[in-house]
Formats: C-alpha cells, structure tokens, sequence
C-alpha cells in the first residue's frame, strides 16, 4: 500500500536481498489486485485539459500544482503534497510512514496516512472534508504473511449509531501460480431494507510470469473475468467481462499497451462491446522534463467524440 521509489546505488542493488524479501516474494498479494495487470492495459480517459507541475523541495517532501478545464470534473486549481519520512525501510520500494494530501480551492480536502508497523502490517487512512464539513474516512489494514493476504478495511464506521461498511478480505497461495481468495462485504444503514445487507465474492487467479487468468464471481450476481498476456518487451494485451445478471448487462473489453520507451512514447488503446473506443497517447518531451498526453472517446452508436490532453512538469 503506497509504494514510494527510492533510489539505491549499484552495489546495494546487486547484493543478496535479505532472507524477509525472499520470503515476500511469495506472497499473492492483496485481493483488490486480482484483476489489476488487465487494468493497467487499458486506457484511463481524461475529459479537458490538464496541466501538473510536480516539484521535489528534498528528499522527503514533493508537492504538485494542477491546473484541470473540464465540462465533466471539477475544473480549477489543486495544491497537492506528499511527505515519506521514510524511518521504516521495508524494501528498496517501500518506506513509511507516507503523508499525502490533496486540496481545491473550495477548501475539499482529501488526506492519506499510510505506515507499516511491522514487516508484515501495512495499514492506512483516508479523510475526506468537502465544503468546510466532514465527509467520511476510511481505515484499512493489511497483514501479508508467507503466502497470504488478510485485509480489513472499515469505511465511515459508526459504533454508536451502528452504521458503516465493512470489507474483510483474504488471498492465499495455493500453488506457484493459483491463487484463490474471497471477499466479504457487510454494510449497515437506516435506509437500507431490513437495516443492512452482505455480500459474498469468490476469486481465483491462474498466472505465470507474462500472463494472468482471474475470475471472481459474488452473490449478488456478479461475474468479473479477465486475461492479461505479454507478447513482448513493448506489447502487452488485456479482455476482460464484466456481468451483472441481476440487472442482465454484460460489457466485454480489449484493450492493449504498445511501450517504446526508447522512444519515449506509450499508448493504451482499448474498445468495449458498447463501441465505446479510448485511446491515450504519452509523449516525453526529452531533454525536457515534460511529459504529453492526448487521450480521445469516440462512441459510434451515439456518434459522439470527446478529446483530452495533459501537459505533465516533473
């Protein structure tokens, strides 16, 4: 939860890793990644424009001004910041504790906490305030043993009136390349018929080291599936199904990822069984430290076209 990199010289980077880091190596992973390396392929579509500087003030501290025109998302100015302590160094990727937060000019915040109490708990905060009044928070914690993943994460929990969600998750290591997890969802509210409701979702992940099958299906009637493969250096490919049967909708999507980065350049492109067709393009300006994105949603059925670009600093 929360990588940060951190840069180490040559030697540091050769040596044996520690006896702790072999051992996380086995690990699954959490639950809410079990579809993550599919998602990664498709294209995240940004609607206006965009320009991110980002500023590195030391070692520990960064912050970033964003600048967003949009018809579809909040437009305006954002500050944003984040502070690594790093005074728990679990791996060359990972320090705690990480402090990162986020602010509009309305005064919305949203503020992150994440740390490590020991090599195997990761743990994390998440506050919300919009328009001056408190909006929610959420709490999470994640212990990750030789070959499993438990996590817990409690969102707006209300003891006294006896409101708020609940997600409890676990994914274990049956072999070297099956994983199989469930998920446990229970929510408790006045406006929900009989007081509360729950929900039970089963996983199961068949992967190798370029490609991954996973598949998880709830009670509620819904089914998600997907398949991620690595052609090669540069291409990597991605379909996943989503079904509801309650509501009888089913989306299917390809998607791709072309990565040149001798080139500089990287493109995701991706279309649905709605005709939905995203494309985004990056661009690294060298010897600049500029990075350009151009992303576009053409939708044939309805015959609509919307464009996006974003200018990133640093």
């Amino acid at each position: 939860m929360g990588n940060v990199n951190a840069s180490e010289n040559g030697a540091a980077a050769a040596a044996t890793p520690p006896p702790s880091l072999i051992q996380e190596d086995k690990n699954p992973g959490s639950l809410e990644d079990m579809h993550k390396k599919c998602k990664d392929v498709f294209p995240m579509f940004m609607e206006g424009y965009k320009f991110l500087v980002n500023k590195g003030l030391s070692q520990h501290f960064q912050v970033s001004h964003t600048l967003t025109l949009s018809n579809s998302m909040p437009s305006g100015y954002r500050f944003g910041s984040t502070y690594v302590h790093a005074s728990r160094v679990m791996s060359p990727q990972e320090s705690y504790p990480i402090m990162v937060g986020d602010i509009d000019m309305s005064g919305n915040l949203q503020a992150h906490y994440l740390d490590a109490p020991s090599q195997n708990t990761r743990c994390k905060m998440i506050a919300q305030i919009q328009q001056g009044k408190w909006q929610g928070c959420q709490l999470s914690g994640d212990y990750k043993g030789s070959d499993f993943t438990s996590s817990l994460t409690l969102a707006n929990p209300d003891l006294i009136n006896g409101t708020g969600v609940g997600v409890l998750q676990y994914l274990q290591r049956v072999t070297n390349k099956i994983d199989l997890g469930t998920e446990f969802v229970y929510q408790s509210s006045p406006q929900l018929p009989g007081g509360h409701i729950a929900a039970l979702s089963f996983s199961g992940r068949y992967s190798g080291p370029d490609y991954s099958l996973a598949s998880t299906i709830s009670n509620s009637g819904a089914m998600h599936a997907s398949f991620w493969q690595k052609c090669s250096d540069d291409l990597q490919v991605g379909t996943e199904i989503e079904t509801n049967i309650k509501m009888q909708e089913t989306v299917g999507t390809v998607g791709y990822q072309v990565d040149l980065p001798r080139a500089g350049l990287l493109f995701r492109g991706a279309v649905d069984s709605n005709w939905n067709v995203k494309g985004v393009i990056e661009k690294k300006l060298q010897p600049l430290p500029l990075t350009l994105s151009l992303c576009g949603l053409l939708n044939h059925p309805k015959g609509s076209f919307q464009m996006g670009a974003a200018l990133i600093m640093g």
